[in-house]
């Protein structure tokens, strides 16, 4: 059942990475000016990618559970490691949604990757490979959610981009 969990999650988060590679070909123009633009696209673009990358990770052996660890661990821990470092230099209140939200699921599938014993010993039903499932799953609902609202964020580019140039919003 996972197998086919992951041979569909595969297409589906390479699909929304290459529609928002659409999204930001569009938005180019406005967030090229502004590093908190270009920080949280690249954000959106983690939560499409690397859950993407641990899918075709998994489906190279589905019997090895060594590489499912290291994979996702690895894989993980470089998202944990690029959310947290954008979030530092991103101090808006939204930044925990952008950053945070996405860092946390991140440490989590890292966490089972390195001790999937934490979830094993509760139920015969759920185990670590399907709890990875379910918190792949939130990190791609977050990216959807995370671009939509980057998709419509005129105001913080505008005040970026006028504030660049010597104007005052509102100028």
């Amino acid at each position: 059942m996972l197998r086919d969990f992951y041979l569909a999650l595969a297409p589906v988060s390479f699909t929304l990475l290459g529609l928002w590679l659409i999204v930001v070909q569009t938005r180019h123009a406005e967030w090229r000016h502004s590093p908190r633009s270009r920080r949280r696209a690249y954000a959106v673009w983690l939560q499409f990618a690397l859950p993407g990358l641990m899918s075709l990770l998994s489906l190279i052996d589905t019997a090895s559970e060594a590489l499912w660890r290291v994979s996702f661990g690895a894989v993980a821990v470089v998202g944990v490691t690029v959310l947290v470092v954008s979030w530092i230099n991103d101090r808006s209140r939204d930044a925990v949604l952008v950053y945070g939200l996405a860092a946390f699921l991140y440490a989590l599938v890292a966490l089972l990757a390195a001790a999937p014993g934490l979830v094993n010993h509760f139920d015969s039903s759920i185990n670590a490979l399907r709890t990875e499932a379910i918190l792949l799953s939130l990190l791609i609902f977050v990216g959807v959610n995370v671009a939509w609202l980057l998709l419509f964020d005129e105001a913080a580019v505008r005040h970026e981009s006028g504030a660049s140039r010597g104007h005052r919003p509102g100028a």
